[in-house]
């Protein structure tokens, strides 16, 4: 399911009209983003939680010389499923 077909579930679920939706979708993720990047996390109970993951420094190997090379430290997003959410897909 992409965007435009999430948007077009909820409406029909909801009964709201598909701009309405975008808009509240795109609120959505927009809050997500500004969340995250301060490194908070948000909590939904039974749906899951988003929150940043910090990936150390560590060395790798390029594939096709095999040269080491350093991979710099960084900060990554995540999302952990809830119990709710895991039961329904299982």
């Amino acid at each position: 399911m992409n965007k435009a077909e999430l948007i077009s579930a909820i409406a029909d679920k909801t009964g709201k009209q598909q701009k309405e939706v975008k808009a509240f979708l795109e609120a959505f993720e927009s809050t997500v983003k500004e969340t995250l990047s301060k490194g908070d996390k948000i909590t939904l109970i039974g749906f899951g939680t988003f929150d940043v993951q910090n990936v150390p420094a560590r060395t790798g190997r390029n594939p096709q010389t095999g040269a080491v090379l350093q991979i710099k430290a960084k900060k990554k997003p995540r999302f952990k499923a809830g119990a709710e959410l895991s039961a329904t897909v299982n």
